[in-house]
């Protein structure tokens, strides 16, 4: 395995602000991600305690000039005080959104739902050569030949909420709008739900533990250059001036920025990335900023509606220190100036900058590279990113990746599975947990 940074997990990694460890990269993962639930098991990982409520964190919409919908935001840590408070949310958002909130739960719910397809028995559950296969296997292959906009019109989704609610979410989730594929918009609104949760001290240990459990030799600080197929076994050529040899070879990172040759050529759709700039600032917000006087009245989430004039996607509190001291995450789509950010703070005691290459940018209809580049025992796991950018689709992927290996290498068709709830199970958590 080769990596050519000094730590595993790509785009699950950490950032240190203050002594103070926080998810830079992918950050959240949903109830239903049983891939990821189960490393955390057999890794003996801890999982972070959801907050007591879905519901605790106040945010705000805003539109660049005014908070144009908040919720009620209360410190108290009383759970009847707290109950009261999400409930009165709920009221608030229903007033403003009406029915389409169920008829936007009906959508998701359904796609996550075909989904869960992928945890059935190996008995039941082929090996798939190409993602468009996968996916209309599963019967989610039409929702990435549409946008989310159009899906959301069919499925009688108010034009209210598409432009706040619904766009909110993709912008943080994927850093897009309405005009990404219906797919990766359901995926994005399962991500805002309730349950989330995370791996203490970092999702990154779920790659690095089982790097450790599997018999590897890890070669950090080491990219390849070059992947040469030369009749009975493929050469590759790292950095490093080091040549290896083997009969597999795996791509399990996206190719759409690496500078990698392949000899013979390999043929893939042309696929840009999504920039996520992620900001991370150690001080205080400006209310003047919001039109608000003081820093206690910001939502702990600062989320914005699609406009191309607004300098930032999302603006969230990671960690308040005391009522004038906080961590903040911001994400943007182009980096955050230290003119803009001395405009948005009053006090800026630390700040850390990230450019991430964080997912492909959107756009229906989908058209995926191949599992199988070359025809003969050359794979790439990302190929499926196209449908949808998380760190379980990514292990859903691998799985089936590791399963061609199998069946076409090795010739067994059957190989055990991981002890993973069964689809029937799966479904019927689901609907309780919504």
């Amino acid at each position: 395995m080769f990596e050519r940074n000094g730590v595993v997990g790509g785009r699950m990694a950490t950032v240190t602000i203050s002594g103070q460890t926080f998810e830079a990269g992918a950050s959240i993962l949903h109830p239903k991600n049983y891939h990821t639930v189960n490393f955390t098991k057999l890794l003996n990982l801890k999982p972070k305690d959801p907050p007591s409520s879905e519901d605790s964190t106040a945010f705000g919409i805003w539109d660049g000039s005014e908070f144009v919908f908040k919720t009620i935001s209360v410190s108290s840590t009383v759970p009847f005080v707290q109950k009261i408070v999400s409930l009165a949310n709920s009221v608030l958002m229903v007033l403003r959104y009406g029915l389409s909130l169920l008829r936007m739960e009906s959508f998701t719910e359904s796609a996550v739902d075909k989904f869960l397809k992928y945890y059935e028995s190996f008995e039941t559950r082929p090996v798939f050569e190409s993602v468009d296969e996968m996916l209309k296997w599963a019967g989610l292959y039409n929702l990435t030949a549409r946008s989310l906009e159009e899906e959301l019109i069919d499925a009688r989704l108010s034009p209210l909420l598409m432009q706040e609610l619904v766009t909110i979410i993709t912008r943080i989730n994927y850093g897009q709008s309405l005009s990404i594929s219906g797919l990766a918009g359901a995926v994005s609104l399962a991500g805002s739900g309730g349950g989330l949760w995370a791996v203490e001290g970092g999702n990154w240990q779920m790659a690095a533990g089982l790097i450790n459990r599997s018999d590897v030799a890890l070669h950090l600080h080491e990219e390849i250059e070059s992947i040469s197929y030369l009749g009975e076994y493929y050469e590759l050529n790292s950095t490093k001036g080091n040549s290896y040899t083997c009969q597999i070879t795996v791509v399990a990172t996206p190719l759409d920025e690496l500078n990698l040759h392949f000899s013979p050529p390999i043929s893939i759709p042309e696929r840009k990335l999504q920039h996520t700039h992620a900001t991370f600032v150690r001080g205080a917000l400006n209310p003047a900023y919001f039109g608000l006087d003081g820093v206690s009245k910001i939502p702990e989430l600062v989320a914005t509606i699609e406009d191309p004039d607004l300098p930032f996607t999302c603006i969230s509190v990671l960690k308040q220190h005391d009522e004038n001291d906080f961590t903040y995450k911001i994400f943007s789509r182009k980096p955050m100036t230290d003119t803009l950010l001395d405009d948005i703070f009053s006090v800026r005691k630390e700040t850390i900058r990230i450019n991430w290459g964080a997912y492909p940018h959107y756009k229906a209809p989908e058209v995926f590279a191949p599992f199988i580049l070359d025809g003969r025992h050359l794979y790439y796991v990302n190929a499926f990113e196209n449908a949808a950018s998380t760190m379980e689709t990514s292990a859903v992927a691998a799985e089936n990746v590791a399963r061609l290996i199998l069946s076409r290498f090795f010739s067994k068709p059957s190989v055990t599975s991981l002890n993973l709830k069964t689809s029937s199970d799966a479904r019927e958590e689901l609907h309780l947990d919504l």
